[in-house]
């Protein structure tokens, strides 16, 4: 069961979580979502690892929810599920992921990515949320992330008609960080994760949660809660040593203290 979702270490302090369900197209099972909500909890909790790569495979990122878990579910059976507390074990983990799709990315599977901080595309990838067309909506994010995401227009086009978009497409509405060619995908995210986990640890935790918790508050208020991680962070070790490192024209070496 457990080989659903595959842990490998792609490089020193990179974290790759791969969806490995491919007769399925990575079809988001409740197996897949407690195994990914799971790691992503140890991995977040862990200081070996400075950044997470999530994929699934050439074919599929993850092509949605696994239809024969809901299709004869009631209302009720659904909600005591409480599958919104594995998503959130992915939404509050506190160190940087890098979504690489390829593929599909359809229904969960755009949600999933619109959990990551960075999102790696392909140029044929595909994003959609097409729950319509089975006579639902989406249920973990896809409404409310993707609007915050795209904007009014272009998200009630996706959710209303379930249509794709491209992995070009995508990085022109702002729902990928960079597109490039298919066969490219992981290593670009696995070079991003490496880039940023070199960083100082404890400044990058900052940027996630400040950046996050800032972008539904007032600007006043988003503003305070920066005020306050760029203070404590002079009270790091990393910050000596970064500083110290730039004036001396030599390179960092950070341990996230």
């Amino acid at each position: 069961m457990a080989d659903e979702v595959v842990l490998e270490r792609p490089g020193q302090h990179v974290a790759l979580l791969r969806i490995n369900r491919p007769d399925a197209k990575n079809a988001l099972n409740a197996e897949v979502r407690r195994l990914l909500a799971e790691s992503l909890e140890r991995l977040g909790a862990e200081p070996e690892t400075r950044a997470v790569v999530l994929t699934g495979n050439e074919e599929a990122f993850a092509a949605g929810a696994d239809i024969k878990d809901m299709a004869e579910a009631g209302a009720i059976e659904l909600m005591a599920r409480n599958n919104h507390l594995l998503w959130r074990a992915i939404a509050q983990c506190p160190k940087p992921i890098i979504a690489a799709v390829n593929g599909y990315a359809w229904g969960g599977g755009c949600e999933l990515a619109m959990h990551a901080d960075i999102i790696v595309a392909g140029e044929n990838a595909s994003f959609a949320q097409p729950e319509v067309k089975v006579g639902i909506m989406p249920g973990a994010g896809g409404t409310q992330r993707l609007m915050r995401t795209v904007g009014k227009y272009k998200a009630m086009l996706m959710l209303m008609t379930g249509q794709p978009v491209s992995g070009l497409e995508a990085e022109r509405m702002g729902l990928a960080s960079t597109v490039v060619p298919d066969s490219e995908v992981l290593d670009k995210a696995i070079t991003i994760a490496t880039a940023i986990a070199r960083m100082p640890p404890l400044a990058i935790a900052q940027i996630k949660e400040v950046a996050l918790a800032g972008q539904d508050a007032s600007l006043e208020t988003a503003l305070m809660l920066e005020r306050k991680a760029f203070h404590l962070l002079f009270a790091s070790r990393d910050q000596k040593e970064g500083m110290r490192a730039f004036m001396e024209k030599r390179k960092p070496t950070y341990e996230g203290r």
